[in-house]
């Protein structure tokens, strides 16, 4: 993916490796749907098969919200959770292509198991992730019963959270994407959802994945370009979400010495570019990043969480183990405890 790529561009000089006691205290607005895909991806059976209830309801996203917002919680920093809303007719085609890809990788993965390839198996399992609306819906209960604020986007969530970040309610936005940058987060937090120890993809090794920061001003001087437009430009050239092939022949490297020696998308496109292809106008996805929708409406307010209709979610709707559920309602109630303090502390400071 074009965002990808203009990853790849951002040296590490504009990244800060960070341990958690530096986002202490922290807010931090977290694209709902990446750390869900996420939590699909990396908790699941030897085989590859997610956690299921005796229903045959899939529950890794919740076991993996549950606990990670719990681990958050306990080192003091403060997650709102944004979901998606509508997505834009320009994004279609990106959607149908992850949809191929998703039931081509769930067609490998049946067909490996039925063959016994449990471990090839495993990573087709991994790419083959559905996030449903009930599984979505389940998702906002139970953050809703930790007492943990959740926001409905009015179309990306990334760009609600850039919203909620410019508007001083959250520090940062947290997101694997980079699209974040792209909609005005000053700031993007990497890695919150998949901090620790992590096996490498096809191989016997491991490391260690810690948060990390990306600075929106540090990441423009790095890049030697003016403003978040010229971002916007340079990522349009590599190809998003509205355009996923981006200009084909041009890679990371030649974008950006297109876009410092240019300035602008519209003399590209005057210019070496004027025969270029685009499925959208590409001053109308520009636009989208620098004005696009959002729900002006929201509120960030941490509650107390309701440990009663928590049982009996987790518990008796989805076959979690009732002692485990317990405990982390008390490391639950004992974290949402400290932000009080702290909050009081912040106010009488």
């Amino acid at each position: 993916m074009g965002v990808t790529e203009l990853g790849k561009l951002i040296p590490d000089s504009a990244r800060k490796t960070l341990e958690f006691t530096q986002l202490s205290n922290r807010v931090i607005a977290l694209d709902a749907y990446n750390a869900l895909y996420q939590f699909l991806a990396s908790i699941r059976q030897p085989d590859g098969t997610p956690l299921m209830d005796s229903k045959g309801r899939v529950t890794s996203h919740l076991s993996g919200l549950l606990y990670r917002t719990i681990n958050l919680l306990e080192y003091k920093v403060w997650p709102v959770y944004v979901f998606d809303g509508k997505p834009p007719e320009e994004k279609a085609i990106e959607i149908a292509r992850r949809r191929r890809v998703r039931e081509e990788a769930m067609d490998k993965w049946i067909k490996l198991l039925e063959s016994g390839k449990r471990e090839e198996a495993r990573k087709y399992a991994q790419r083959a992730l559905f996030l449903t609306d009930d599984m979505v819906e389940d998702a906002k209960r139970l953050l809703k019963l930790m007492g943990i604020p959740v926001v409905q986007a009015k179309a990306d969530g990334e760009a609600q959270a850039a919203v909620i970040t410019r508007d001083g309610k959250a520090w940062a936005a947290g997101s694997q994407d980079y699209d974040s940058l792209l909609f005005g987060a000053p700031r993007l937090v990497r890695n919150l959802a998949i901090t620790g120890r992590r096996k490498l993809p096809n191989r016997d090794e491991y490391v260690e994945i810690k948060p990390e920061l990306l600075d929106l001003n540090e990441v423009l001087r790095a890049l030697k370009l003016r403003d978040r437009t010229q971002l916007i430009d340079l990522a349009i050239l590599l190809g998003t979400d509205l355009n996923p092939d981006g200009v084909p022949g041009i890679g990371p490297q030649r974008a950006l010495r297109l876009i410092q020696e240019f300035g602008s998308l519209e003399k590209l496109l005057q210019g070496p570019l004027k025969n270029a292809q685009f499925p959208t106008d590409p001053l109308k996805i520009r636009d989208y990043f620098l004005n696009p929708p959002s729900n002006p409406n929201y509120e960030v307010n941490f509650t107390e969480p309701n440990e009663r209709e928590l049982l009996d979610f987790l518990v008796h709707e989805h076959d979690f183990s009732e002692d485990r559920v317990r405990n982390a309602i008390d490391r639950l109630k004992k974290a949402l405890s400290r932000r009080r303090e702290s909050t009081l502390d912040s106010f009488f400071g």
